[in-house]
């Protein structure tokens, strides 16, 4: 039976091509697509997750999601990552006519957790804002969802690993005290962070592959990963690192991935604002800020070859 999927994104050059991914694997049931600030603005991200829908006949609906973050003024936007447009800068209408779903993204959240109880997989790949909204609106859904996937995080397993500082990964930068919450709540989360992304990659030669063998799906993940490929070539880096879709993996096959378990907090001022620090529960610390968070998983070792086999396997069909 097909795993029931609430995808909450940014689109995103690697959120589009998660997105994409979830919707041609065999056992995933996408139900929802929910729209977070992020990779551009929440504008632009909307208008991008309507397009894909509508391009891509994909049938679950869209609901639009939080602009800025809970607290924090909201950062600057990516765009020597992802685009102006957040699609690598591609031509897409200007305006969609697909319809929103007309709740926002926390109510939509907290209707699908409760329609469909112990059965839905939220995959989180970008701010957690709509997810910490939504407990904030109705904290008993913390005990509906099966398993919340997070593309987020840097948790120091190789040392400090950060993406945007020294220690901080952008999506929890991005809404530090979202992260915060969301790690804080009872429900199961594993993060899927930079420690085990950053050891799958997508090259040159893959994205040649999807243009030419990959229908219109991979002709269009390949074109709009130029952009992207080209912001990862002034690191010296060939290709770009399998971020999003990595996440979206984990919800299909999660033997792909070892995790440990402890509670996780993500710091929320200061130089390491963003930084989230999993407890070793190994050791007798007195007492501190962990105490009372639940365990949560946080991947530690990758199959990479596996991975990657997976996601390109789908996408090529």
């Amino acid at each position: 039976m097909a795993k029931k999927i609430l995808f909450d994104t940014d689109p995103g050059v690697d959120d589009a091509t998660a997105l994409l991914f979830l919707h041609k694997h065999p056992e995933a049931e996408l139900v929802g697509i929910t729209t977070v600030f992020g990779n551009t603005d929440i504008d632009r991200v909307t208008r991008n997750a309507l397009y894909l829908k509508e391009r891509f006949d994909v049938a679950a609906p869209v609901a639009r999601g939080a602009g800025r973050p809970l607290v924090c003024e909201p950062g600057p936007l990516p765009v020597l990552v992802h685009g102006d447009n957040g699609l690598g800068n591609v031509t897409i209408p200007e305006s969609i006519a697909g319809d929103l779903d007309p709740r926002p993204a926390a109510r939509f959240i907290i209707d699908t957790l409760r329609e469909h109880p112990g059965e839905i997989t939220i995959v989180a790949v970008g701010r957690l804002t709509n997810l910490a909204q939504a407990l904030a609106e109705a904290p008993e859904i913390a005990g509906l969802a099966k398993e919340v996937v997070i593309m987020g995080g840097a948790f120091a397993l190789s040392g400090h690993n950060g993406n945007v500082t020294p220690v901080a990964e952008a999506n929890i930068l991005g809404d530090p005290h979202a992260a915060d919450l969301v790690f804080g709540a009872a429900w199961p989360v594993v993060a899927v962070g930079l420690d085990v992304t950053r050891q799958v990659m997508i090259t040159p030669r893959d994205l040649a592959r999807l243009h030419g063998e990959g229908g219109d799906a991979g002709r269009f993940i390949a074109e709009i990963s130029d952009h992207y490929r080209r912001f990862y070539s002034r690191f010296g880096i060939e290709g770009f690192y399998c971020h999003d879709a990595s996440a979206a993996a984990l919800a299909i096959d999660p033997s792909l991935f070892t995790t440990r378990a402890g509670p996780v907090r993500v710091a929320t001022e200061g130089i390491v604002m963003g930084q989230t620090i999993q407890r070793d529960n190994r050791i007798p610390f007195g007492p501190n800020a962990w105490d009372g968070v639940p365990d949560q998983h946080v991947c530690v070792e990758v199959e990479a070859d596996r991975l990657k086999a997976l996601v390109m396997g789908t996408l090529l069909g």
